[in-house]
């Protein structure tokens, strides 16, 4: 009989590529995942991997073999979670990535909830870029992603995943207070008067950033981008301190005192937040009552 975590380290080959990332996403040595893929080429009795270049590709075997493989670990998913349904408690460990904004706004309040509610349940949250969260999440490393999407732009789609919107939040022109920079910034009224000014930006590959400069852009200016980061209390000190301005959604001052000055936006742009999660996983109550909680916190999400 095939052995399950030799399977799971083919299915995790067909999902990431490459032998080093296998074992990256697994803590296992490179050698020692080569070494068991091996095995398993023996227990199968036909070649699953062969060179590539560099790097490896499955057979025909292999691929038929990652398929069955998905369907066995949904099933083991799906009964897990029928196990944990079938217990008085709500218990076990949630593994959840979330982009920073919603670490900072949601999950401080939905981790309370939590706490109050299922003192058995255990949380961990990994501050995570969205896009590579969706991935992480489809190969099973986290439990459930927190995950945005920007105006006229589609995230990673990966096929099993559960989506469930969870909020949406503006997207203003951040600016500093009066007198606290350039005397441009004070009398600047829509994006195009910012033309010549500093800007601050995630770094290149962040939707952020792809929206902030069409967005310029569809305004007539490219932005001159003096500052980059993709830590958008940063972004606020630099905005505070006079010495940039930017796009900021509405999670980054949510529920507090806007100490920078807001301008809002032509067609008043929103971002959208969803969860998402394996569909194999989706009716585990823990699983549940960690979605349930994040979606009464953004209820409650004041923008001003």
């Amino acid at each position: 009989m095939l052995d399950v975590k030799r399977l799971r380290l083919l299915w995790e080959l067909h999902a990431r590529g490459t032998i080093a990332a296998v074992a990256d996403a697994l803590n296992y040595s490179p050698s020692a995942v080569s070494q068991q893929l091996a095995v398993l080429e023996r227990e199968a009795g036909v070649p699953l991997v062969r060179k590539a270049g560099r790097t490896l590709e499955l057979t025909a075997a292999g691929e038929v073999l990652v398929g069955e493989t998905e369907e066995l670990l949904a099933a083991l998913e799906r009964a897990e979670s029928a196990l944990h349904r079938a217990r008085a408690e709500v218990a076990g460990t949630m593994r959840v990535a979330a982009f920073q904004t919603a670490v900072l706004a949601i999950m401080p309040g939905a981790l309370r909830r939590l706490r109050e509610r299922y003192p058995a349940l255990r949380v961990e949250v990994v501050q995570y870029e969205p896009g590579a969260a969706l991935l992480e999440t489809w190969a099973r490393g986290f439990d459930l992603v927190v995950a945005e999407q920007y105006p006229g732009h589609s995230t990673p789609h990966f096929p099993g995943l559960d989506r469930q919107p969870l909020t949406r939040d503006p997207i203003r022109l951040g600016l500093p207070p009066l007198g606290a920079g350039d005397t441009r910034f004070d009398r600047a009224t829509e994006l195009s008067d910012l033309a010549e000014l500093p800007w601050v930006m995630e770094p290149h590959g962040a939707a952020t950033r792809h929206w902030a400069e069409q967005a310029c852009r569809s305004a007539g200016f490219e932005p001159d981008v003096r500052f980059e980061t993709a830590d958008l209390q940063a972004h606020l000190r630099l905005i505070q301190s006079g010495n940039a301005v930017s796009l900021l959604p509405g999670l980054v001052h949510a529920g507090a005192a806007a100490d920078v000055r807001l301008l809002p936006l032509p067609e008043d742009p929103h971002r959208s937040i969803f969860t998402a999660t394996r569909s194999s996983r989706g009716s585990h109550p823990a699983l549940a009552a960690v979605r349930e909680a994040l979606a009464a916190e953004s209820s409650e999400l004041r923008f001003g």
